[in-house]
This record gives structure tokens, C-alpha cells and sequence, in this order.
């Protein structure tokens, strides 16, 4: 992706170089990050749309107690579409947080990986210099991370309603009434738990986004760099048409299967810490629907869930819903790095 964040010269002007404005300067640097929070915000909650009905299905798989009471995503799918909720109104139950989610979180992904390419660039004097160098690839995947270390700090809160809107409650099970709506998930949070309570599963989180996103971005990265390579190496032509920022445009289906493969990475390479965090957000849920199970069970921190679920489950818990995530994040992801592309090179 840094072919998006850079710009290059491509006009060498004949006397002094003029000295530049700060003024011009603080314009373009804003005129950069509303392109990266607009544009990323379209392409999130595109993206959402396409995934959601997945993203329930998996939430369900993860939070179900022990024994399971779906066989597998399938019989998941079908028992949410036979629920007496609704079939696609049950899978797209509560999309309006994580729309909003999906808007807050590849906005924030773009807009920082972007700013983490020019502090790393301008605090490592061995790095290439120069607005129209691009950084070596480890140093893509490291601004992958700080970005995805950023943007975990926003996203925790709207996962954890996220989470509770979509754990599968069945009324005549409840031992204590649990709101379904966002407003009264939030009022709930708040009331019983604090402004800190919204930030429950945080390190989960962390540890998602922050490796997941370094494989994000170091995919997408690594794919196109090796098209290109390969392109480059052979008798075909490389795409003459440029971004407005100087660099050649990728064609379509490179940046489509570079996409795709982000999303492969992304969900796969830290998916238990994702199965734990949800765990943790939804197990007031787990205990308000089982009469066995005391309400009022304190909570049990990160490492402590991990290593109950393990007990369990083994490694099958912890991966459980993978397969349904990598398959729904393949295309999603693809959405949302061309359309994002696209959307930057349209406005130049």
C-alpha cells in the first residue's frame, strides 16, 4: 500500500529549489488524511455489508457453550435462518454498530499506516528518503503493526456490542432478561461495568490487530511487489496508467488477489486471540443462559479464558469459525483494498 500514501516528483524544475510552504504543506497533509478517513469509510462499510452474515456465524461458533450446540458453520447458518427472529434479519441482527465499526476501523488502518510510513521513514536515516521512495517490505509490515496497534484502542468498544448483539439467545433459556437493541447494550455496559467496561478484551484486540493488520498490509504489499517482480522479469508489459500520486496503477485482478490474500492472512494468523476476546466480551451472555451458571461470576482475564477454552475444546476451540472467516474475508478484503485504490486514484 505504498503506492498509496507517497508522492512522487516527476518534473525536475531548471534554477533553486523554491522553499516550501508551510502553509501548502498543512493542506496537503490534511487533504491526505480526508482522503484516507473518507475513502477508507466507504470502503469499510462496503465491505461490512458483504461480510456480515459471516461475521455472525462465526461469533456464534466461538461464544457456544461446551458441549457445542451447532455441528459446524453450516448448521449454524441453518438454525439462525429457521430462528423465529428471522433468518437474514438474525444473521444481519445489530449491523449497525459494526458498520460503524467498519467505518472507524479501515479509515483508522489507512489513515495510520500512512503516518507510520512517514515517522519510520524520517527516524531511520538508512531507510530510502524522499517523497517518492517506497520502504522496504519489513518496514511495511512494521507500519502494518503500529497501525493495527492504533486502531485496536477504537475498535475494542464497538466489537464488545458488537459481540453481544450477535451471541444467540434463546428466550426460554434466560435466567436474567438481556437487551438486544445497541442503545440498551451500551446503557447496559455503561451501568454495570463503567466507561472501562467498554474496553473489556482489549488485549485480545491488541493482539489481533496489531499482528493481523502487519499481515495485512505486508500481504497486500508482498503480493503486488512480487507481480510486479514477476511482470518486470518477463516479456509482459508492465500497466502504463498512473495513480495521481506517480506510481503505476496495479491492474484489477493483481490488486483483487492482493486483497484477498490480506484477508487469508489477516484472520488466520491470530484468529485465537479473536475466539478469546470474544469469549471474554460475550461470557455475561454465556452465564445469563445457563441456570447452572451464577450471573455474578467475576471475570476471568485473558490468559485465563485462553487457557479454559484450550482445556475444553483444545486447538479445534480455538479455531472454531476460522474457516468461515478466511472464506467471508477473501473477497471482503478484496472490496476494500481496490475500492479504496480505486476511490484514491479517481481523486488524483
Amino acid at each position: 500500500m505504498a503506492s498509496t500514501f507517497t508522492k512522487e516528483h516527476s518534473l525536475e524544475l531548471d534554477g533553486p529549489t523554491p522553499t516550501p510552504n508551510p502553509q501548502s504543506t498543512v493542506e496537503d497533509h490534511g487533504l491526505e488524511a480526508f482522503k484516507d478517513v473518507t475513502f477508507g469509510s466507504i470502503a469499510g462499510i462496503i465491505g461490512k455489508f458483504i461480510e456480515y452474515p459471516f461475521d455472525t456465524i462465526k461469533v456464534r461458533l466461538q461464544c457456544q457453550p461446551h458441549p457445542p450446540i451447532f455441528a459446524g458453520p453450516l448448521d449454524c447458518f441453518r438454525q439462525s435462518l429457521l430462528s423465529p427472529e428471522g433468518g437474514f434479519k438474525s444473521l444481519y441482527r445489530g449491523i449497525s454498530t459494526p458498520l460503524l465499526g467498519a467505518a472507524v476501523e479501515t479509515s483508522s488502518l489507512f489513515f495510520s499506516y500512512r503516518i507510520a510510513q512517514s515517522a519510520v521513514q524520517n527516524s531511520i536515516p538508512t531507510l530510502p528518503q524522499g517523497k517518492g521512495e517506497k520502504l522496504p517490505l519489513r518496514a511495511l509490515i512494521a507500519c502494518g503493526a503500529i497501525s493495527g496497534a492504533v486502531t485496536s484502542l477504537l475498535l475494542t468498544p464497538i466489537e464488545l456490542i458488537k459481540c453481544k448483539m450477535q451471541y444467540p439467545v434463546s428466550s426460554s433459556s434466560l435466567t436474567t432478561p438481556i437487551p438486544r437493541g445497541s442503545i440498551s447494550v451500551i446503557a447496559s455496559v455503561f451501568r454495570q461495568h463503567g466507561i472501562l467496561g467498554f474496553w473489556r478484551g482489549q488485549f485480545g484486540t491488541l493482539i489481533r490487530e496489531t499482528g493481523g493488520s502487519a499481515a495485512w498490509f505486508g500481504s497486500y504489499e508482498g503480493v503486488l511487489i512480487g507481480l510486479r517482480r514477476f511482470l518486470s522479469s518477463s516479456s509482459a508489459q508492465l500497466p502504463t496508467g498512473h495513480r495521481g500520486n506517480g506510481y503505476a496503477t496495479s491492474p484489477l485482478h493483481h490488486q483483487l488477489l492482493a486483497g484477498a490474500s490480506a484477508g487469508i492472512a489477516y484472520n488466520f494468523a491470530f484468529f485465537p486471540a479473536d475466539t478469546i476476546k470474544a469469549r471474554m466480551q460475550t461470557e455475561e451472555l454465556s452465564s445469563s443462559t445457563s441456570s447452572s451458571q451464577s450471573t455474578s461470576r467475576p471475570h476471568t482475564t485473558f490468559w485465563k479464558s485462553g487457557v479454559e477454552l484450550w482445556r475444553q475444546q483444545g486447538l479445534k476451540g480455538l479455531y472454531r469459525g476460522c474457516g468461515i472467516t478466511v472464506a467471508r474475508s477473501a473477497p471482503s478484503s478484496a472490496v476494500i483494498f481496490t475500492l479504496y485504490e480505486g476511490l484514491r486514484e479517481w481523486a488524483g
